[in-house]
């Protein structure tokens, strides 16, 4: 046999199993190469035949009329055009890998290498009847962007997608004491701290000391607001054996190096602070400063090449729900879809839920066709226009744990299945991710951090000592700004969700999964920011984001945050969404004066 039929034959016997036949292999290698299919395209042409034909059944000699009969089945949906397509070779500018087919990360290949084959992948998923996709694939041009997401290696990918509710409460301790742990690391070198103490221990001069806010319950009663009377303060058990003590403030309590004007610090439940007091044998410690946490490192100026030179890029973004709590017709988004393809971006960033298990329809079952085929129908097939409207643009599909195409229903969460999308221009993401296009910082997350932290918040006045004066305020926008504020506990934490426990009432809107919140930290708490091939890899990057996106149901606003440019679009349903233009590499300096924000409005829909 030929080296592709060789080929055909293990991906036969991989696909269906190695205790087929050799005639049985042999019949189907022949439709393979009859029908430009792959073994594993063949396995899944199969599970639809068998499927559709009752219960299942073991694969023999006797069921390859049927497996034609699916075959001829499925071309007979193709176009004339499409078939053209899906067996051809591309060569020239259209090679860049646009058209290939994508992995389970969703992450479009732009090495821009030529003679790409074509083809489409569709798996079986949750029943669906896999004769019904359609396997028209496009052929777009170039990409207008340089994108990188995160790793797409397998050890990052299987990672992103573990198993949850398998928590130990080792495990959860180890790496709650691990969070403290580093943050003390980091203000030792920050405020030249030769040693922590022990926040427990009885002292007659003061000490440095780091630990996790946490709620007294015995002095409060059921869903309280944290206040200076039910302060703890929780330290790891390799600074203090992991005791909690009561956290007092002195009268004239000072916060050392804060934002300039801030006038205090604000606290929350899992916050990581510094404090510098004693304990004097009451029981509880008496902080006399709050020592600010450092502050990120300024975001990195990623240059690209770029083969026209030109960095530039305008970008939308816009988060769900994307249809009303009314209907699923999803008319928010068809608006969106049409000023899409007016503007023509060079990339759109929609942030789910997309199928929203909490739509109102979808509770109580009245609809007409699974998540799976509403979420190609509404959502893919909507976007593949506006992708066929404006050659070399992409999306980006960031999902929630409100999704209900998603089988994973905790946070951190990873890309939605490739299975629901094989358009190589449509490019799935964690949740939360970073990433960057044309150099430019993202990071982005779909839960609504802000309003938590907004309703867990207690701000302390402080006077100010050494205050850090940092990039100007935007005209209008002052120092004690509450929502700038909100989102600098993000970067300050360095967690794109730093409060622990959830807060009781709002339980419901997150599954925290803690034994993997190494996932949420916004920098890495190792000092290895590259990939085993020497690349930058943005997820892992050290610095603060260019841009933070941060939806939520608080009012709209894009702010300027030290050197971060933060974004809340709000919600489609809402009628707003925000168009971001970065000017490019044109000047030195920070990339926020090179970034412009405005939140726009969809309008009637």
């Amino acid at each position: 046999m030929s080296s592709n039929t060789d080929n055909l034959a293990s991906q036969i016997r991989r696909s269906f199993g190695d205790d087929l036949d050799d005639s049985l292999v042999s019949e189907c290698v022949k439709l393979c190469q009859a029908n430009n299919l792959d073994g594993e395209n063949l396995y899944y042409k199969w599970e639809a035949a068998r499927f559709n034909s009752g219960p299942p059944r073991p694969f023999t000699i006797k069921e390859i009329p049927e497996l034609k009969a699916e075959i001829v089945k499925g071309q007979r949906k193709e176009t004339p055009a499409t078939k053209k397509v899906a067996r051809g070779l591309l060569s020239g500018t259209q090679s860049r890998n646009f058209a290939a087919t994508v992995g389970r990360g969703g992450r479009p290949n732009l090495s821009g290498q030529a003679s790409t084959p074509v083809k489409s992948v569709v798996r079986a998923q949750d029943g669906f009847d896999l004769s019904r996709v359609e396997k028209r694939v496009p052929v777009p041009g170039p990409s207008r962007v340089a994108f990188v997401g995160p790793s797409q290696e397998e050890v990052a990918r299987k990672k992103r997608a573990y198993h949850y509710m398998y928590e130990k409460v080792s495990e959860r301790s180890e790496v709650l004491d691990d969070r403290i742990d580093h943050i003390g690391e980091l203000i030792k070198d920050y405020y030249n701290v030769e040693e922590l103490g022990d926040p427990a221990a009885v002292t007659e001069e003061e000490v440095i000391v780091v630990g996790r806010v946490v709620l007294d319950a015995e002095s409060s009663a059921g869903s309280v607001k944290l206040n200076e009377a039910s302060l703890m303060l929780e330290s790891s058990r390799m600074m203090g054996s992991g005791a909690r003590v009561q956290l007092r403030f002195d009268p004239n309590v000072k916060v050392r190096k804060g934002k300039q004007g801030l006038g205090g610090q604000g606290l929350f439940p899992g916050a990581i602070v510094a404090l510098k007091g004693k304990n004097g044998g009451g029981g509880a410690f008496l902080a006399t400063e709050i020592l600010s946490l450092p502050p990120l490192d300024p975001p990195a100026a990623a240059l690209i090449k770029s083969e026209t030179g030109d960095t530039h890029f305008t970008m939308h973004v816009a988060c769900g729900p994307f249809t009303s709590d009314g209907d699923l017709q999803y008319r928010p988004l068809q608006t969106l879809i049409a000023k899409l393809k007016a503007a023509k971006p060079a990339v759109t960033l929609l942030v789910g839920p997309f199928i929203d298990a909490s739509h109102p329809s979808i509770k109580i079952g009245d609809v007409d066709s699974t998540p799976t085929e509403t979420f190609r129908t509404e959502i893919v097939d909507r976007l593949r226009d506006f992708l066929e409207s404006s050659p070399g643009s992409i999306v980006l599909l960031l999902p929630s744990t409100r999704d209900i195409v998603s089988d994973h229903a905790v946070f951190p969460q990873p890309e939605l299945s490739g299975m629901l999308c094989t358009d190589s221009r449509i490019c799935l993401l964690p949740n939360p991710a970073r990433f960057t296009v044309n150099g430019l910082h993202f990071a982005a997350s779909s839960v609504d951090v802000l309003f938590h932290l907004r309703k867990e918040e207690f701000f302390k006045r402080a006077a100010e000592i050494e205050p850090l004066a940092g990039p100007a305020d935007p005209e209008g926008q002052a120092p004690s700004d509450g929502m700038a504020n909100l989102c600098r506990h993000v970067l300050q934490q360095r967690s794109f969700y730093p409060i622990f426990p959830v807060p009781l009432d709002l339980a419901h809107e997150i599954n925290l999964d803690v034994t993997h919140s190494d996932l949420l930290h916004l920098v890495p708490q190792d000092e290895d920011a590259e990939d085993a091939e020497g690349a930058v890899d943005p997820s892992r990057a050290r610095c603060a984001p260019d841009v933070l996106i941060v939806p939520s149901r608080l009012k709209h606003f894009s702010k300027i945050v030290d050197n971060t440019v933060a974004i809340n679009p709000s919600f489609l349903t809402k009628s707003t969404y925000a168009v971001l233009e970065y000017a490019g590499h044109t000047a030195p300096g920070p990339a926020k004066d090179r970034v412009k924000v405005e939140i726009s409005r969809i309008g009637e829909f």
